[in-house]
């Protein structure tokens, strides 16, 4: 895991649902973790809860909510809603921190946790670190409430109808979605009520897929991972734009009037050149990150907007976007934060305020990115047996500095490890295409090789 820790990633807890570190006797220690980590004073507290449509679900709400009452804290509880409609919501409700579990994209037989402080963001380091040292088995034995102090658990029932308000109140009220065809993939996923529901409020005409959940099929065939799914639909149906979004719908991928897929990068683009040409973007700044393509920054930079680059990773873009006081930011696999009105990735709100700038110039999504030339870019997942520093493998560091040597300026090389699985993942990103994927085959062979899974 990242930093050499035990259960926290670069996004949180992930894992295989049912296995540490997501068994019932850890989970039922996290959530006692958690309460005694929010519990600073006398007074009730209270945490938020939500979940995506996996199975597994279940199983772990149960037991973080035993830990979470046991301490004494009350238990507020959201049902399947979208990650960052947990991060709402905690924020809204006044609630002392919310946990959303869902492993995202991955498939229904893994699950994961994600925790938010009472401001909606994602929990910093140190905290996480807190969390950790009191997650060991022992370290709360004794330390539960007394029984006229144990918490009690309250279902939320208009959790979703909550959210959904948020939604529609940050589209511009002076704009109406009313003409608009839509192909909506929910992936059968956190967003399946919600998704529809809001584009159909604002006026849109919303033919839907993935959303009949069973609780084994989220991701399954649908939603961001698979695109073309909702692409087939914009081309069979004439529609204007297909919006695919992942498990737990904090990003999507979008799909032009063509059935063109379109990255996070071409929806972080269009926002930014909308934004700037309103007079309306702060210091004419956007934050993406390493694995951004050249082609964003080399587009923006004719628009006399400046590209910041950051770490893989939501909460490294809000990080950065805090730091420099700008209100938009982005990742190329579609996690797209507007921080004016949400502290973390919303792939229903990246798609509503890309749907804002069609409707107000009046153009097909096509045209609004037909300007965007992106570089080739190969990316290698290699699963991995370990994960020694990369800075250690001499034979990669070679190969890294001479491919770097041969690029010049004209790509990038980037080799790192996923903070959710383990994969060691190479980018590389250069004018040549033919190059371009001997680049990344040549350092993806030497990472097999020295700490290939066996």
């Amino acid at each position: 895991m990242a930093n050499g820790r035990k259960y926290f990633g670069t996004d949180g807890i992930r894992g295989v649902a049912g296995s540490s570190p997501l068994d019932p006797e850890t989970l039922v220690r996290l959530g006692k973790a958690v309460a005694h980590v929010f519990m600073k004073d006398q007074k009730k507290h209270r945490i938020l809860v939500g979940k995506d449509t996996r199975l597994s679900g279940y199983m772990i709400e149960s037991s973080l909510a035993a830990g979470i009452t046991a301490m004494g804290a009350d238990l507020m509880l959201c049902g399947p809603i979208p990650t960052p409609g947990v991060a709402y919501l905690t924020k809204s409700m006044r609630a002392d921190a919310g946990i959303m579990i869902s492993a995202s994209h991955n498939p229904f037989e893994d699950n994961g946790i994600k925790i938010f402080g009472s401001d909606g963001f994602k929990l910093p380091d140190e905290l996480e670190a807190e969390i950790e040292q009191l997650l060991e088995p022992g370290v709360l034995d004794g330390k539960t409430a007394e029984s006229v102090q144990i918490g009690k658990a309250t279902r939320i029932n208009d959790a979703v109808g909550r959210y959904t308000v948020f939604l529609k109140e940050s589209f511009p009220r002076e704009i109406s979605l009313e003409g608009l065809k839509i192909g909506l993939d929910c992936a059968n996923g956190a967003a399946y009520v919600v998704g529809p529901q809001t584009c159909t409020e604002l006026g849109a005409e919303v033919v839907s897929r993935g959303v009949s959940p069973s609780g084994r099929n989220i991701n399954a065939g649908f939603g961001s991972l698979y695109p073309e799914v909702v692409g087939k639909l914009v081309t069979e149906q004439n529609l204007n734009l297909g919006i695919a979004l992942d498990g737990d719908a904090d990003r999507c991928i979008l799909v032009d009037e063509k059935g063109r897929v379109l990255d996070g990068d071409i929806a972080l683009a269009i926002c930014a050149i909308d934004l700037k040409e309103r007079g309306k973007l702060r210091k004419d700044t956007v934050v993406a990150t390493a694995m951004s393509n050249l082609g964003l920054e080399k587009l923006l930079n004719a628009h006399d907007i400046k590209v910041l680059r950051t770490g893989v990773g939501d909460r490294a873009v809000l990080e950065e976007m805090v730091r420099q006081g700008c209100q938009l930011g982005g990742e190329q696999s579609g996690h797209t934060i507007f921080s004016d009105y949400s502290t973390t990735g919303d792939g229903l709100l990246t798609a509503l305020m890309v749907m804002s700038v069609m409707c107000r110039k009046q153009r097909p999504l096509s045209e609004l990115y037909s300007a965007f030339q992106a570089f080739p870019q190969k990316l290698i997942n290699i699963k991995v047996s370990h994960r020694p520093s990369l800075d250690t493998i001499e034979p990669l560091v070679r190969a890294i500095q001479q491919k770097e040597k041969e690029l010049g300026t004209t790509g990038r090389v980037l080799v790192r490890y996923s903070g959710t699985e383990n994969k060691a993942r190479v980018m590389v990103e250069c004018e040549d295409e033919d190059a371009c994927k001997r680049h990344a085959s040549d350092l993806a062979e030497i990472i097999e090789r020295e700490i290939g899974a066996a």
